[in-house]
């Protein structure tokens, strides 16, 4: 017999509004891929048009300091662990060992594809805590089984395995050994929000926790035709013109209308949360998070920063903005809070809960010192010019202030976000006592973590 976890006093008195029952919100988490920070008209696009999402950030918190990985794997083992990556080893897609080896002047450590089985997700703490778990979309972190959504906590698994872009593009034949394939041309994105409102109505009388991880806007670009011809009939906006990436993000954002409408049509939209996130930054050859500097695969704000919308009606203010960073570390403890669900003994969270940035309308500070970023690899350039989108490096922030540390030369580069959120003028030279304060921060959480190095070549 399932029982009710007990929800915190605090939470509940906070939310009473939201949800009638005395049993913790449902939450539908709608993770993007590869979607920039300003790809959407709330973020400041005007040439994509994003209305749902426009009104879902309308309709509670849009955060300006959202932060994930520099690309894809990474970020989906930080955010199931709630661990940096020297916990988990899951740096980059693939290996380390990217690019022409000529060019590589270090020897990356070993990098895993696969997120540990020993790891307890926040999957297998929300189930234990009496929730159905929905896993809909893009996994990337292993084949199942073992190393699929149903072993990592998920109840029902749809569509994900180790593939990271869909292997038959986005219309049938999906060539996903998870996903059947629908009618003659069907869209993965509307078929993979289909997937998820089905599995929100046959288990609305309990608490769902539906993870919907789209595979777009990530390569391969195909959008539907008509779609397309909306935006090729549009004029250019200032940074994003590509009609068919356009379109892509279109599907992304109709599809977050139907789940909207949907949990109003059962009567669910107040007792549930939404969550709207993205991997990583944009593919720099189909948009543009101007005035970032940099995209996927970098360790730069635009490789790094994305959008994160959450509305949680009764609690979460509409319309609110949080300027707080909060990054892919933080979502494991902050589900723990929501659920009144309790962490693994002796399992290790880097993150903080941002419950309380909900709670308060985007005010206040998380009790850390920094976020961090470690990646000891290579990725190539798909520019033309570009040798290499990011070398052997490692970044944090500590409130205004950005510090990156590339491995093969030792170089350090400072930058205050506040005044400079392009990135364009280092002053590492001009500032040292502060370089080498962040400097020494980032050493010493290296050592804490036990961070693997890159070694010279012999």
């Amino acid at each position: 017999m399932t029982k009710w976890p007990v929800v915190p006093a605090l939470i509940f008195l906070t939310a009473c509004s939201a949800y009638s029952e005395d049993r913790p919100p449902n939450v539908v988490f709608i993770v993007a891929d590869d979607l920039g920070w300003t790809d959407l008209a709330c973020y400041g696009s005007d040439f994509h048009r994003t209305p749902h999402l426009d009104a879902l950030a309308a309709g509670g918190m849009r955060f300006t300091a959202g932060y994930a990985s520099p690309n894809c794997a990474p970020m989906r083992a930080c955010l199931l662990s709630g661990q940096y990556t020297p916990r988990h080893g899951v740096y980059t897609v693939g290996s380390g060992e990217r690019g022409r080896a000529e060019h590589r002047k270090l020897i990356p450590p070993p990098n895993q594809t696969k997120l540990s089985l020993d790891i307890p997700t926040w999957a297998e703490r929300l189930r234990e805590a009496g929730y159905f778990t929905g896993h809909v979309g893009k996994w990337h972190l292993g084949d199942p089984p073992p190393h699929g959504p149903e072993q990592q906590g998920f109840d029902v698994n749809i569509a994900g395995f180790h593939a990271g872009t869909p292997p038959g593009g986005y219309f049938v034949p999906y060539r996903n050994p998870h996903l059947e394939d629908g009618p003659e041309g069907e869209y993965l994105t509307d078929r993979l929000v289909e997937e998820a409102i089905g599995l929100m109505r046959a288990h609305r009388e309990r608490p769902f926790f539906i993870y919907l991880a789209h595979y777009a806007p990530h390569t391969p670009i195909q959008a539907k035709a008509d779609d397309i011809a909306e935006y090729e009939n549009r004029p250019a906006g200032e940074h994003h013109s590509h009609p068919v990436y356009a379109a892509m993000i279109h599907s992304l954002d109709e599809g977050v209308g139907r789940i909207l409408a949907a949990l109003e049509e059962m009567e669910l939209d107040r007792r549930t949360i939404v969550i709207f996130y993205s991997d990583n930054g944009q593919h720099q050859r189909y948009s543009s998070s101007h005035p970032l500097r940099g995209g996927k695969g970098m360790l730069y704000e635009g490789g790094v920063r994305v959008p994160l919308i959450v509305r949680w009606p009764g609690v979460v203010e509409p319309g609110s903005v949080c300027h707080e960073p909060v990054q892919h570390v933080d979502f494991y403890p902050t589900f723990l809070d929501v659920a009144g669900a309790e962490a693994a003994p002796d399992h290790v969270l880097d993150g903080r809960s941002f419950l309380p940035l909900l709670r308060s309308g985007g005010e206040g500070k998380l009790d850390r010192e920094a976020i961090y970023w470690h990646f000891p690899g290579y990725l190539q350039g798909y520019l033309p010019g570009q040798r290499w989108r990011l070398t052997p490096a490692a970044a944090m922030r500590a409130g205004d202030w950005k510090l990156i540390e590339f491995f093969e030369d030792g170089r350090l580069e400072l930058y205050n976000l506040a005044d400079d959120l392009g990135e364009r003028h280092n002053l590492a030279a001009e500032l040292p006592q502060r370089r080498d304060r962040l400097h020494a921060k980032m050493l010493a959480w290296r050592e804490a973590l036990n961070a693997p190095m890159p070694t010279p070549k012999p």
